[in-house]
């Protein structure tokens, strides 16, 4: 999930308007794949939907950088690439993972559809909290990473009541003021962070390219990187108590 971008210097003679607007375009691009990822889901070709959603993170780490290299925000300011940034992210971290999650049938068949309108709510209201990120680039609650939730719900499909009570419990935590690791914003270990960036990557697309039929040591290794995120925080802590 892309980090809105601060106000840089005014572009210069070289700066082009066209390749600003191409960046905002690039980002829109979001969109368009999360259509494909969700005609994927409807016909349950779920490691097909994961693939569009996986090319659709990749747009998301390329955009940022893109748009700070040419200042987009001063070359076209008739666009608001935060509030775009936003509305992509939204549809591919969340609405399409949420329905994922719901029609999957991995969860308790009553509380699908009341979980699915959880997920969507809560995601409604943590991107708009203006305190979704902390002064130290840690996201605050779980951040409505709602397309890694659904991938390890695909590949560790616990029982529909643990995966139930999983689900409901992340809705909870996106309320709850713990703090969750941005492996690129968090300078402390950021090259360690990076490089597990870069293996959950590659194993990431291992699994969806044999349809989640991986190796244990590739869940184990998945879900140690998780788990690293998710309390990457207290880990740090404990390891290199001094202040970030």
């Amino acid at each position: 999930m892309s980090q809105p971008s601060r106000q840089g210097p005014l572009p210069g003679p070289g700066t082009s308007r066209t390749a600003a607007l191409l960046v905002h375009v690039f980002t829109a691009t979001g969109a368009g794949i999360a259509l494909l990822a969700m005609l994927e889901a409807v016909r349950e070709h779920w490691a097909a939907m994961f693939a569009w959603l996986g090319l659709a993170l990749l747009i998301d780490g390329l955009d940022g950088p893109m748009a700070r290299r040419l200042n987009v925000q001063a070359a076209q300011p008739n666009w608001s690439g935060e509030i775009l940034d936003l509305v992509v992210d939204f549809l591919t971290y969340v609405f399409v993972p949420a329905y994922a999650i719901t029609a999957s049938g991995l969860l308790l068949p009553f509380a699908a559809p009341l979980l699915g309108v959880g997920i969507v709510i809560s995601s409604a209201l943590y991107f708009s909290d203006r305190r979704m990120k902390t002064d130290d680039n840690h996201f605050r609650g779980f951040p409505a990473l709602w397309n890694a939730a659904a991938f390890y719900l695909f590949l560790l499909r616990p029982s529909p009541a643990a995966s139930t009570l999983a689900i409901a419990a992340l809705i909870v935590l996106t309320f709850v003021p713990l703090k969750v690791l941005h492996p690129v914003r968090v300078k402390r270990f950021r090259g360690f962070n990076l490089s597990l960036i870069a293996v959950w990557a590659a194993l990431a697309m291992t699994t969806v390219a044999h349809d989640f039929n991986v190796a244990m040591p590739v869940t184990a290794v998945l879900c140690a990187i998780a788990f690293y995120i998710v309390c990457g925080d207290a880990v740090i802590r404990l390891l290199r108590p001094e202040k970030q």
